[in-house]
């Protein structure tokens, strides 16, 4: 089990915005600052850490740490915007093993703007949905024809993997991780102080669910990709078992320790997720969508969509729809 404090990392690389890097550093530096002051902690809750690739290096290494102590692997590894020119692919493979190798760990993979590029070459983004700056959308469906791009959106949150849009959008990405990690009260005092509308982020209908990868079992970290990949829409214990490699009793007992979560309620989370996706960028009927995220019975999805978001799927639609 990783130890707090929490690490967000967050990749410096040529041609990368040094103004994003420094602001939401500053952000969750002062954002870890106020949970200390609020609950007379002595440690630290976040550790920020900035890695950066020498020309001789094979991996990144670290250049920055709020918190120094062990190396780990980071909760989150945030790749910022770049300036200038799109990464090529020559340049954005040089990191791909490496980030690879840190989701395969546990780390969530977040990218902001043009640093899209880099995380869509590591292959991870294959048949999930994406956003980017919407100037670049022409260029990202011609180099990763396998990735569902929507640049409509600002932040798509896949729990493991997250992508932000336009350049500035490393704001709404660093509030959501502060939400994540310390809390809705600690970003909403966060946002005030910076002078940034987080409009109803501290209510329970606004906040997205966002599984535990980090858990260090690699057998259910496999079986949570797998999951987010198909939607949650497989139930079966058979397949997810066999998912992990494991025998059905034991999987069942990794995964709620791993996760926190009954795999019946880790699934609902995940369905109300995509539900939450369709109500607020389609125009499909509530019943339409409850078939769309694997229910049969759409009372049944109301009654689920209700118990998690603290809003009927009319309200929500209502009040978040595009």
């Amino acid at each position: 089990m990783r130890q707090f404090p929490t690490e967000i990392g967050i990749l410096v690389y040529s041609g990368s915005q040094t103004a994003a890097v420094l602001g939401m550093t500053d952000l969750l530096t002062y954002a870890e600052r106020q949970t200390r002051l609020q609950t007379d902690g002595k440690m630290p809750s976040l550790r920020i850490t900035h890695w950066q690739k020498e020309p001789n290096d094979s991996n990144p290494t670290c250049i920055f740490d709020t918190a120094p102590g062990k190396e780990n692997a980071p909760s989150v590894l945030v790749i910022p915007p770049g300036l200038g020119e799109l990464a090529s692919k020559e340049t954005a493979s040089e990191y791909s093993e490496w980030l690879h190798a840190l989701h395969a760990q546990g780390t969530c993979l977040a990218s902001v703007c043009k640093g899209a590029f880099l995380l869509a070459e590591t292959g991870l983004l294959t048949g999930r949905t994406a956003t980017t700056h919407w100037a670049y959308e022409e260029e990202f469906r011609l180099r990763f024809p396998k990735v569902v791009v929507d640049t409509d959106r600002l932040i798509i949150d896949d729990g493991d993997l997250i992508t932000a849009g336009g350049a500035m959008s490393w704001i709404d990405l660093t509030l959501r991780l502060v939400d994540r990690f310390l809390g809705p009260s600690i970003m909403i005092s966060t946002a005030r102080a910076f002078v940034i509308d987080p409009p109803g982020r501290e209510q329970r209908n606004y906040s997205a669910f966002s599984p535990r990868l980090d858990h260090g079992d690699l057998a259910i970290l496999k079986v949570q990709h797998w999951l987010q990949a198909h939607d949650g829409k497989e139930m079966s214990l058979a397949a997810l078992s066999a998912q992990a490699g494991l025998e059905r009793r034991t999987f069942i007992r990794r995964f709620q320790k791993a996760t926190g979560l009954t795999t019946g309620d880790y699934i609902q989370r995940l369905r109300v997720g995509k539900a939450r996706e369709l109500l607020q960028f389609s125009k499909l009927p509530v019943e339409k969508i409850a078939w769309e995220v694997g229910y049969n019975d759409p009372s049944a999805f109301r009654k689920v969509f209700g118990k998690i978001t603290g809003l009927s799927p009319g309200d929500y639609r209502q009040r978040f729809g595009v």
